[in-house]
């Protein structure tokens, strides 16, 4: 009887994948509804980042409960998710450049999802190491099937607007995260949370399934001609061989490296400097990384199209600007004792922290042939996420913990003010890959 009720069950779901197939090869050609499908990878990438950083605000919690080190930490929230993450992205990668993208993403969000709900199930530290492991398998399949599909939705004189509004997936997860995060943690447990955060990401794969259609090859280059997906070492070669490819790559791996370390450190520093309580950490980093981190991100992606149509050095040169002006900001931020003000200075950089991430997913689109672009996003990615999420959290709590001899409590503020020094290093890089990019985006175009 229980395999008949299967059966039929899943015998309606291949009639409804059927239906919505044919449905979607009439609809994917209207003016609005590469905006939709936009639109739904945005819901992707926001629900990967709630998954991932909800485990900035149960840091502290899960440390208690768990009686982990601050090293122990940075392990978890860092290296666990990132070296399977990273390295896996690329794989992936050279299997959604030959088939099909949807199908990658819609299986890669439910294997997150139902990971990050194993998490508020995990009774040790190593269980719990496993289970963020597995939310890293996941996520792995996600960006660069979604940067190549967005490619191939939007024209270059669009693209930059396109990866902007696609980046906000990054603070409307940190806004999620954090807001509702925070609450859930300090009235439910951070059990509870975990499993609250994964769910809806199962209805989102469903609709990555059911409704969006997957795009042709090169269809916003006409004028270039889409060969067969080279091997990964040839893409590897090529982006190397690019001057402005591989200043972009440096560039954003150490742009991750201060702003993970950050970010999923924050929630701890704001505990243990300024005392305060989970939801009013959840409240303060949900304002700061999601609506005014929001504003930045998408305003990175529309000035560096505006500004781009005269001049594509500005591509680089906006991200330049930004991570080398904020670098004062995070400084005097971390040296200030007294809540209100140390706030209030941080609207700068949290404007501006997220600065680089549309104009170099553009740039790293652009700087390459059609046929590579998945896999030189997860190229790109992996060194961001091995580079930023990987060792970033990682370093600033071995840190932290060297500092905690002599400052106490009050390493980690000490710690996060170091690393903020890295974006001046960051900053060169983009200047750097400002002086080539034209050439280099005409020899990706011939």
């Amino acid at each position: 009887m229980v395999f008949l009720l299967f059966s039929d069950c899943v015998e309606v779901y291949m009639s409804e994948i059927a239906k919505s197939s044919t449905r979607l090869s009439r609809i994917s050609t209207a003016p609005w509804y590469r905006w939709y499908a936009l639109g739904i990878l945005v819901l992707v990438y926001a629900s990967s980042h709630v998954d991932r950083q909800i485990m900035g605000i149960l840091l502290e919690p899960i440390k208690q409960d768990l009686g982990a080190s601050d090293t122990q930490m940075g392990f978890l929230i860092g290296l666990t998710f990132a070296l399977f993450y990273a390295t896996l992205g690329m794989p992936i990668a050279m299997l959604a450049d030959r088939s099909n993208r949807r199908n990658i993403i819609s299986l890669a969000v439910t294997i997150w999802s139902g990971m990050t709900v194993a998490c508020g199930y995990a009774g040790s530290f190593f269980q719990l190491a496993l289970a963020r492991i597995g939310v890293g398998i996941g996520e792995a399949g996600s960006s660069p099937p979604s940067h190549s599909m967005i490619s191939d939705m939007f024209p270059m004189k669009q693209r930059g607007t396109a990866m902007g509004i696609y980046a906000l997936g990054v603070n409307i997860g940190l806004l999620f995260a954090y807001l509702f995060g925070g609450w859930m943690s300090e009235h439910w447990g951070w059990r509870t949370t975990f499993i609250v955060v994964g769910v809806p990401g199962l209805v989102i794969a469903l609709l990555v399934r059911l409704t969006v259609a997957e795009p042709k090859r090169g269809a916003s280059d006409p004028t270039i001609k889409v060969k067969d997906a080279p091997p990964f070492f040839d893409v590897a070669r090529y982006m190397w061989s690019t001057p402005a490819t591989r200043h972009v790559v440096i560039g954003s791996s150490l742009a991750g490296f201060v702003g993970y370390g950050m970010v999923l450190w924050l929630p701890a520093f704001f505990s243990r400097s300024h005392g305060l309580s989970q939801t009013e950490i959840g409240m303060t980093l949900a304002l700061m990384s999601g609506v005014v981190g929001g504003i930045g991100t998408f305003g990175a992606g529309k000035l560096a199209d505006l500004l781009g149509r005269r001049d594509e050095r500005w591509f680089a040169w906006i991200v330049a600007l930004a991570k080398g002006g904020l670098v004062p900001f995070l400084i005097a931020f971390f040296a200030m004792a007294e809540f209100l003000p140390a706030i209030a200075i941080y609207i700068v950089p949290a404007l501006f922290g997220g600065f680089y991430l549309a104009p170099t997913f553009a740039m790293i689109q652009s700087l390459v042939k059609p046929e590579m672009r998945a896999v030189a996003a997860a190229i790109s990615l992996f060194l961001l996420n091995i580079i930023g999420l990987g060792f970033g959290p990682q370093c600033v709590g071995i840190v932290s913990d060297l500092l905690s001899s002599e400052y106490g409590k009050e390493s980690l503020r000490y710690s996060l003010m170091i690393f903020s020094l890295l974006n001046v290093w960051c900053a060169v890089h983009y200047f750097l890959a400002a002086r080539t990019i034209s050439a280099d985006i005409d020899k990706a175009r011939a």
